[in-house]
């Protein structure tokens, strides 16, 4: 599931999202919170993964997703 909302991204990456979301969904709910500059208005939490996947090459500062999982 590709997340909508802010909210929708926090659930899918807490897990709270009432399915185990695949590494792809995860990924994609954390290129919305960059994407949108909504991470940096989170805890701590948020601030410190979205760091490390921008940090890595992972995600841009855009959003993109720059890693194939599967």
């Amino acid at each position: 599931m590709t997340p909508q909302t802010t909210l929708d991204a926090c659930q899918i990456i807490e897990g709270g999202c009432g399915y185990t979301p695949t590494d792809t969904d995860i990924l994609q709910a954390w290129s919305l919170l960059i994407s949108t500059g909504q991470v940096w208005k989170l805890q701590p939490f948020y601030v410190r993964n979205a760091s490390m996947l921008i940090d890595t090459g992972v995600i841009d500062l855009k959003g993109t997703i720059n890693y194939d999982i599967e």
